[in-house]
């Protein structure tokens, strides 16, 4: 008996000692763990820390301002129509439309539409022609405005008037429209006028203009709508003398032909767009922009507002029965 309790009691002691062992690894697993995950937030504390840059002392830097140079607002496109030097008048108010001879508008008729134009009875042409005139062709020519460049150019050629006596008529006329240019103090002195016109029907208009008078519209001459002007009568007078040798070999139809016009009066880009009439009378045209290759230059006050190619232009030649 004695030997079974000894046996039994040292089996006890044995098991709690084991217990003992056991919480004690327990804890020591625990603080071990406990004491990781402080050293690593310890770390990451402290990384950040070192990553912020403190600015406790550091001066406010002042507000930085980026100016841009903006393009300019583009001008306001405006269509040529030409006017008579002679009848120029003073400056609208309203400028609707550009051209080589200031013009206030005025109406024949009662106001009978919306655009900024005339009322007038007339053909159904689409030229915008507020009068009725034959063809003429100079007699001195279109002379260019007077510049050092212009002085060592090859004067133009006179050109005698030809009687108009063919069934068909024919007619020039511009439709692209150009930037405005606003006349300046010192302008360059105006060329003397061409006594070359082109062929004009009136044409059938509504328009919104409520000032009785002869017909006409707001138009301000500036030194690009003189320029204009002197190119397009230059062209035009050459036209109207080679069409009438061709008259037989033309037929009917329109011409749209676009060309530019560098600061030395040099014709580039030049070419046909579109032709309802035939060869020949697309060469006429052609022939017609060539011969002024270089005659022209333009003047400083007008290059300074163009696009450094230059002049861009586009004309419109009709050939039509009467």
């Amino acid at each position: 008996m004695i030997t079974a309790e000894f046996i039994i009691g040292h089996s006890e002691d044995d098991a709690t000692e084991r217990k003992k062992e056991a919480r004690k690894i327990l804890w020591a697993l625990l603080a071990a763990l406990a004491i990781h995950l402080l050293i690593g937030y310890g770390l990451a504390v402290f990384g950040w820390l070192l990553s912020t840059p403190f600015s406790v002392s550091e001066e406010e830097k002042p507000v930085e301002l980026t100016f841009v140079d903006l393009p300019a607002t583009p001008q306001k496109n405006t269509i040529f129509v030409p006017n008579d030097q002679s009848k120029q008048t003073e400056k609208p108010k309203d400028q609707t439309f550009e051209s080589n001879a200031n013009s206030i508008a005025a109406s024949e008729q009662p106001a009978t539409g919306n655009m900024p134009l005339p009322s007038q009875d007339g053909s159904e042409r689409t030229n915008l022609d507020l009068t009725s005139n034959a063809p003429s062709l100079a007699t001195q020519g279109a002379q260019p405005q007077p510049s050092v460049a212009q002085e060592q150019a090859t004067p133009q050629p006179t050109v005698q008037p030809t009687p108009e006596t063919k069934s068909q008529e024919f007619a020039m006329l511009t439709s692209t429209p150009r930037p405005t240019v606003q006349p300046t103090a010192a302008s360059t002195p105006q060329p003397p006028r061409s006594s070359y016109q082109r062929l004009k029907e009136k044409t059938k208009l509504s328009g919104a203009i409520t000032n009785r008078g002869m017909s006409s519209v707001n138009a301000v001459g500036t030194p690009l709508g003189r320029y204009v002007k002197t190119i397009q009568d230059a062209i035009g007078s050459r036209w109207y003398t080679y069409t009438p040798a061709k008259l037989d070999l033309i037929s009917l139809g329109t011409a749209q032909v676009v060309f530019t016009v560098d600061r030395s009066g040099k014709v580039t880009n030049l070419k046909i767009i579109s032709n309802s009439s035939n060869e020949v009378f697309a060469n006429v045209c052609l022939q017609s922009i060539l011969e002024i290759d270089r005659q022209f230059p333009i003047p400083e006050e007008v290059a300074a507002t163009l696009p450094p190619e230059g002049l861009e232009q586009q004309l419109t030649f009709t050939m039509f029965p009467n």
